[in-house]
């Protein structure tokens, strides 16, 4: 994927696990073959920026090397699952499970369909995105449609392949795109959904889990020296929310880009990279969301976006800022493509209207 800082490389690992010469290796090769930049998307995969056509090649190598890749990009492309960072051993194995027998059923589905394995103690990925949801229900596990309130009992990862066919054969994907929340609200039930899903934890904050330690990322983003330094002292699980999970930790020291303190206001905040690093930004994000961090109540969101796609945040905000040619516009609990209640504002104008 291209951007104004170059090729933006996205990397899955499996499982959302990373062992000390994974995290290494990324952070060498975030360095040698991009700009540096490495970040933890809202679907808790890496990202590294800044990559060239001259560096594409040796980056891709690197990766493959440490297992970090799959050998080919259509399997890539179809392991697209989330992985509760609270896993045990049976989740692990799940997880396995059903990447490969994505990989072997070459099922046609959207480049974005995706599927969540939120299988530790109690459900913690209710609210991040994902098509078909394996979880843990009231008296078991279930697997679950995403919109749907029920699920039906989980038999096996060949069972999570029926209801991807399942959805493709609902019509859920015409010209290649389309989500199994938005087939569900159009009145299709997947056949055997009668068990109620259990409700989702609340929203996980840094600090200490009985799986270890939760450290935030700033923006989602982590300095390479910081990633090496986290992965010796614990392995690393990935987390859809721009936090890691160092497994076993109880302590750790301060590291460059880690946000350890749960009332920090940098958490409240939410932008994407903006211009110049994104062609299609209208104007700079982050640094406008910092200037605005302590301004943000505790529990809300300001959602700081260089343009109407909303690509940091794709949700609704308590406020969402987003750059226009002429300024930015002010949205009051909605996304950044939504009405405005103020327009066309200078940021020297945004402490006094937020």
């Amino acid at each position: 994927m291209e951007s104004g800082d170059g090729w933006v490389v996205r990397i899955r690992p499996p499982g959302g696990r990373l062992s000390h010469a994974q995290a290494q290796a990324i952070a060498d090769a975030a360095e040698a073959h991009g700009n540096g930049v490495i970040e933890l998307t809202g679907r808790a995969n890496l990202q590294l920026r800044g990559v060239t056509p001259a560096t594409h090649a040796p980056l891709i190598a690197a990766l493959r090397q440490h297992g970090l890749i799959d050998a080919d990009t259509a399997t890539e492309q179809r392991r697209n699952i989330i992985v509760t960072p609270f896993a045990a051993a049976q989740t692990d194995a799940l997880a396995a499970e059903l990447a490969t027998t994505l990989a072997e059923s070459g099922l046609p589905l959207p480049a974005k369909f995706g599927f969540a394995v939120d299988t530790g103690p109690a459900p913690v990925l209710t609210r991040d995105p994902a098509d078909i949801r394996i979880e843990r229900g009231p008296g078991g596990l279930i697997l679950r449609a995403d919109g749907m309130a029920q699920g039906a009992a989980f038999g096996g990862h060949d069972q999570a392949i029926a209801l991807a066919r399942w959805f493709l054969d609902q019509g859920g994907a015409p010209q290649g795109r389309g989500r199994m929340a938005a087939l569900i609200a159009g009145g299709a039930c997947p056949p055997g959904a009668t068990l109620a899903a259990t409700d989702g934890e609340p929203a996980q904050t840094p600090g200490r889990v009985p799986q270890g330690m939760l450290v935030g990322l700033e923006f989602g983003q982590i300095p390479p020296d910081t990633l090496r330094r986290l992965a010796r002292l614990a392995p690393l699980r990935l987390t859809p929310w721009r936090m890691l999970l160092a497994q076993g930790a109880r302590a750790l020291p301060a590291l460059d880009g880690l946000i350890a303190d749960p009332a920090d206001p940098r958490l409240r905040l939410r932008a994407c990279p903006g211009a110049p690093a994104c062609p299609q930004g209208h104007g700079p994000t982050r640094d406008v969301a910092r200037s605005l961090a302590t301004l943000v109540p505790d529990g809300a969101i300001l959602h700081v976006s260089g343009c109407a796609k909303g690509c940091g945040w794709p949700r609704a905000a308590d406020v969402t800022l987003t750059a226009t040619p002429a300024g930015f516009d002010l949205i009051r609990h909605g996304r950044a493509h939504d009405v405005a209640a103020l327009r066309g504002l200078h940021p020297d104008q945004l402490p006094k209207v937020l």
